[in-house]
């Protein structure tokens, strides 16, 4: 046993600084991505196929629809969390999802064109997916020291990375002999392996706070409320952004990632549509991006996130992928043709879950408790799909006044740039920060 433990030890340390003590933590965390992820990009191409059945227009203005529902979810998860041990709720969370994945998939298998279970899948799964990442996250915030999210979050991220690599090669290779109703049921599959995943980690977690009660009896007094409700308004989290101009920058941030998304997530819609016919077609063309973005993140997150954050700062992670974005707008602007769309897309995707998703959660680090839960999904959730309405609407705006494809690709160009200004600004403060408090 000791000499795999070694072995596992060394494996790791070829991408991260895992210490003995981490090793169990940071594998089942990485696992547990690795279904949440591989399961969402599993079904994540026949979202974008009801996308192209449901139209332009209507998805534009289901996304509606879409931010309504995430302002709506902030209070009833804020009262989960408020009333519920972590342990039970988000196994719970799992469970639901895998589900409704089932319900949906029995739907469509009767069914493909039904326009009301495709609207409420594509409504229902652009929800739940931001909250799952979010929830994801703000449980290794609570886990994990400042100091070690650095190291380790990476490293961890590549997980999922890994499985939404795994998920969109799954459903590419199933899909003419499963349907779509089959990648839906390979999502449910997935979220049952990550309720077991999410067990083995809350039961880590557990036998350190064990540990430290041990230790001395103020410990053990504070251990026996960590898994405990964490009480408060359940629109508490609304409240702390709009108080803390910290979280309001990050609220702005997440604004201006949505807006560059959203300019050139209708794009996307456009030439797809326009140049294949077939919805089957319509699915590969979505699992072949999938791959390619997750190819190129897992090896950057193995690689590169880590280091980039202890060497050159949150600031080069926030600020990086906005740069990119800029230049790839302008360069739309005057070639706007699939090809060029697609490698936008690419590279946008991959700088995002690469960098810009880790540096995002790493700002959260030495924030409180309940910030990391109220606070960080009212932002992740609400803020972000109220963002893509707006962004949508205006975009759909462009359209009907005759705006051209070169004036919009100019328009992210703009917002492009504000992207960057405020991710370079709000990165500097954390580093700046992090730079003045001491190291463990």
């Amino acid at each position: 046993m000791r000499a795999e433990t070694t072995a596992l030890q060394r494996l790791l340390a070829r991408f991260a600084r895992v210490e003995p003590r981490e090793t169990a933590a940071v594998v089942a965390a990485f696992c547990l991505f690795f279904f949440v992820l591989g399961s969402y990009f599993a079904v994540r191409p026949v979202r974008e196929t009801v996308a192209t059945l449901l139209g332009r227009d209507r998805v534009a203005d289901l996304w509606l629809y879409t931010a309504l529902f995430s302002i709506a979810i902030v209070p009833l998860w804020g009262w989960l969390v408020a009333r519920l041990r972590r342990s039970l709720l988000l196994p719970m969370l799992y469970g639901v999802v895998a589900v409704i994945l089932a319900f949906i998939g029995s739907s469509i298998q009767v069914d493909e064109s039904n326009l009301q279970v495709g609207t409420f899948f594509y409504v229902w799964i652009s929800v739940i997916n931001l909250m799952l990442v979010s929830v994801f996250w703000s449980f290794l915030l609570e886990m994990f020291s400042a100091e070690q999210s650095k190291r380790l979050f990476g490293f961890i991220a590549a997980g999922g990375t890994f499985g939404a690599l795994v998920g969109p090669l799954t459903a590419r290779l199933l899909v003419d002999s499963i349907g779509n109703s089959g990648v839906l049921y390979l999502g449910t599959t997935g979220f049952l392996g990550a309720i077991v995943c999410q067990r083995v980690l809350i039961g880590i977690w557990n036998r350190k706070r064990e540990a430290d009660a041990a230790v001395s009896a103020e410990a053990s007094n504070e251990s026996q409320g960590d898994d405990a409700g964490l009480g408060g308004n359940p629109f508490a989290g609304i409240f702390i952004v709009l108080r803390s101009p910290y979280l309001l920058g990050i609220a702005s941030f997440v604004v201006l990632l949505s807006a560059v998304n959203t300019f050139l997530y209708f794009e996307q819609l456009r030439i797809v549509s326009e140049t294949f016919e077939d919805t089957t077609r319509r699915t590969e063309v979505f699992a072949n991006i999938d791959f390619i973005v997750q190819s190129l993140t897992i090896l950057s997150q193995l690689f590169l996130t880590g280091r980039i954050a202890s060497r050159l700062g949150v600031r080069t992670l926030l600020t990086f992928v906005p740069v990119i974005m800029f230049f790839g707008f302008v360069v739309l602007s005057m070639l706007n043709v699939f090809f060029m769309i697609a490698a936008l897309l690419i590279l946008r995707r991959w700088g995002e879950y690469a960098f810009i998703r880790p540096g995002r959660e790493m700002l959260w680090g030495s924030l409180d408790t309940e910030s990391k839960y109220k606070a960080k999904s009212f932002v992740d959730v609400p803020v972000y799909r109220a963002a893509d309405y707006v962004g949508a609407q205006a975009k759909s705006a462009l359209d009907a006044v005759g705006a051209s494809p070169a004036g919009a690709a100019l328009i992210g160009a703009a917002l492009a740039a504000a992207w960057a200004v405020n991710g370079w600004t709000l990165g500097r403060k954390h580093d700046v920060a992090s730079a003045r408090e001491p190291r463990e």
